[in-house]
C-alpha cells in the first residue's frame, strides 16, 4: 500500500467528507422526487417506502461504483489501488445513505399504521427540507461564513425541498 493510500484509510473522516457533500443533497432530493412521484399515483406509505429503499440502494450501489472506477489508478503521489478507491468512494457516499434514512423512517411508521399515509408522506417531505437546511447551514458554518450567510445558506438549500413540495401539491 503507498504512502498515501495509507493515509486517506487511516485518517477518520470530517463531517464535509461523509455528511455535508453533494451526494448528501443529491441523495435528499432524489427521495424527495420519489415520493413526490409516488404521490402522483397515490400510492401508500409502504409503496412509496418500498421504492424510495429500493431506489436509493440501487443509486447508492450505482454511485460506490462509478467513484471507485474513477479513483482507481488516479495518482496523486502515487497510484490509488482498487481497495482504496472502493474506501474512499464508500466513504464519500455515506451522505447518500444517511440523508435517506429519517425519510424512510417515517415512511415506514406509516406504512405500519403509526401515523397515516399522508401524514407519513408530508412529513418524510418536510424532513428532506430540513435535511437541505440543515446540510446548507452546515456547509456554510464549515467555511467559517457568518451567522446571517449561514442563515442565508441554509434557507437557499432548504428552497429546493419547499419547491418538492410544491410540486407534491400540483401534482397531487
Amino acid at each position: 500500500m503507498s504512502a498515501p493510500d495509507r493515509a486517506a484509510s487511516a485518517s477518520p473522516p470530517e463531517p464535509r467528507e461523509t455528511l455535508i457533500t453533494a451526494e448528501s443533497v443529491y441523495g435528499t432530493i432524489l427521495v424527495s422526487g420519489i415520493i413526490v412521484v409516488s404521490g402522483a399515483d397515490d400510492a401508500s406509505s409502504w409503496a412509496t417506502f418500498v421504492t424510495v429503499l429500493g431506489t436509493v440502494i440501487v443509486f447508492w450501489c450505482a454511485h460506490v461504483y462509478a467513484g471507485t472506477v474513477a479513483g482507481h489508478g488516479v495518482v496523486q503521489g502515487d497510484t490509488t489501488t482498487l481497495g482504496t478507491a472502493l474506501r474512499r468512494s464508500l466513504r464519500r457516499s455515506l451522505g447518500f445513505l444517511t440523508s435517506a434514512l429519517l425519510p424512510s423512517v417515517v415512511l415506514l411508521a406509516g406504512a405500519l399504521h403509526a401515523i397515516p399515509d399522508d401524514v407519513a408522506i408530508y412529513t418524510a417531505l418536510w424532513l428532506g427540507v430540513v435535511i437541505l437546511g440543515v446540510i446548507g447551514y452546515s456547509a456554510f458554518t464549515i467555511r467559517g461564513s457568518s451567522w446571517p450567510v449561514r442563515i442565508l445558506g441554509c434557507l437557499g438549500t432548504a428552497a429546493f425541498g419547499v419547491a418538492m413540495i410544491l410540486l407534491k401539491a400540483v401534482i397531487h
